[in-house]
């Protein structure tokens, strides 16, 4: 039996992707969290094959909580989902340490077939990004930056563009204010901006936010 973890604050998605689950004979839900708090706390208890884990899960930066996890549960394996754009999050996540990344567009087989993957110790993306992944040079040009950019930077644009300043950012990501100015210096030059507005921007043009 497959046994899974799911960290989402959204309760009407944990019981839809129990369902999905729960329906799989050799699948089952063990386990369902609505924030970081509640995830660690389960995670000292159980030991999951699979921990799903919803990007915009409150408390902790989906990244960083997934860090957290890497660190203090080092044999677990995190497949990241999100609404968040899939060609931007997917490879940052697995640069962080995730097993697979699903969009929560993606067709409802897909999250079985997922979930099936990674409990093996597999990679899973979907196709349609392992293409776009390929050959994404032929896209608009905002989409395009997002290879530039760090796991960290990508984690520092997106708390800027959602509002924050730099010492909430510093505090979110566990920084000093002084190394967040850095990065958000080192993203105005690789994003080709000199100001904070445009550099937001070009945030909204990578769908951050």
């Amino acid at each position: 039996m497959i046994k899974v973890l799911v960290a989402d604050n959204h309760p009407i998605v944990r019981l839809g992707v129990k369902q999905v689950i729960d329906s799989v004979s050799d699948m089952e839900v063990v386990a369902d969290v609505s924030s970081t708090t509640e995830l660690f706390e389960t995670l000292e208890k159980i030991s999951p094959d699979v921990v799903m884990l919803e990007m915009d899960i409150p408390e902790i930066n989906g990244i960083a909580t997934l860090r957290k996890i890497k660190q203090e549960f080092p044999d677990a394996k995190v497949l990241m989902y999100s609404g968040q754009s899939e060609d931007v999050y997917a490879l940052s996540t697995i640069r962080a340490g995730a097993y697979g990344y699903l969009s929560k567009a993606a067709d409802l087989d897909y999250i079985v077939s997922a979930v099936r993957k990674v409990s093996e110790g597999n990679m899973f993306i979907t196709n349609e990004l392992a293409q776009r992944l390929a050959f994404d040079e032929g896209t608009q040009k905002p989409r395009r930056f997002f290879r530039k950019l760090s796991t960290r930077e990508i984690e520092v644009l997106k708390l800027l563009a959602s509002g924050k300043r730099n010492k909430e950012v510093a505090e979110g990501l566990n920084l000093n204010e002084k190394t967040v100015s850095t990065y958000k210096a080192r993203l105005m030059r690789k994003l080709n901006v000199d100001n904070l507005v445009d550099l937001l921007q070009q945030a909204k043009a990578l769908e951050l936010y």
